[in-house]
């Protein structure tokens, strides 16, 4: 077993290893030293500014370039959790809605939506939410029809029908199929102008 002072560069390799966002836990390294030896060289790593804790048992590693040192890409710690956490997670419906073409609102702080639980993320000074979202808001992923009915459940039934519009003009027709065919799982508000739109053709 290495001697608890090469826990830290141990740690750090292994940090270093990983792609850009690529999280890692304390767990990992319990067959290494104790779990206070751990914590410990997680902690200290964490004061020298060499691994940010993004969440409970979640840090990463910054991201070093010439001009500096700064936080992984948001989008890339939240894949990253994604995949070790088995959950969906996806661009909220407001991201989704100015992606598509819907409104020109660039949202202001950063929220993804996720099938699992609600939770903060600290990367550097920004804080990211993680929002539950109910199964029908999640069901095709990060698909370009996913994140159409997140674009849609953002708009509202107000404006269902001329987003709808610009929906059909911008997907592309397998992904307008999709949509319209997931009306089944969906509110009936927007199951209802789906069908409608699909009718007009």
């Amino acid at each position: 077993m290495p001697a608890t002072s090469t826990l830290p560069e141990t740690i750090l390799s292994h940090a270093r290893s990983l792609p850009e966002g690529g999280v890692l836990s304390p767990k990992e390294f319990l067959h290494l030293g104790s779990r206070a030896a751990v914590d410990q060289a997680f902690s200290r790593l964490t004061r020298q500014g060499r691994l940010l804790r993004v969440a409970r048992g979640s840090y990463v590693s910054p991201v070093s370039s010439r001009f500096g040192t700064r936080a992984p890409a948001p989008e890339k710690v939240v894949g990253a959790l994604a995949s070790r956490s088995g959950d969906v997670i996806t661009t909220h419906g407001a991201n989704a809605a100015n992606a598509l073409g819907l409104t020109q609102q660039v949202p202001i702080r950063l929220v993804y939506l996720t099938s699992g639980r609600t939770r903060s993320i600290k990367l550097g000074r920004s804080e990211i939410t993680v929002k539950h979202a109910p199964g029908w808001m999640m069901a095709l992923g990060s698909s370009q029809a996913g994140a159409a009915i997140r674009a849609l459940a953002w708009m509202g039934p107000t404006h269902v029908r001329e987003s709808l519009a610009t929906l059909r003009r911008r997907l592309p027709p397998s992904d307008w199929q999709v949509l319209t065919s997931s009306r089944a799982t969906l509110p009936s508000w927007m199951a209802r102008a789906i069908g409608e739109a699909a009718l007009r053709g």
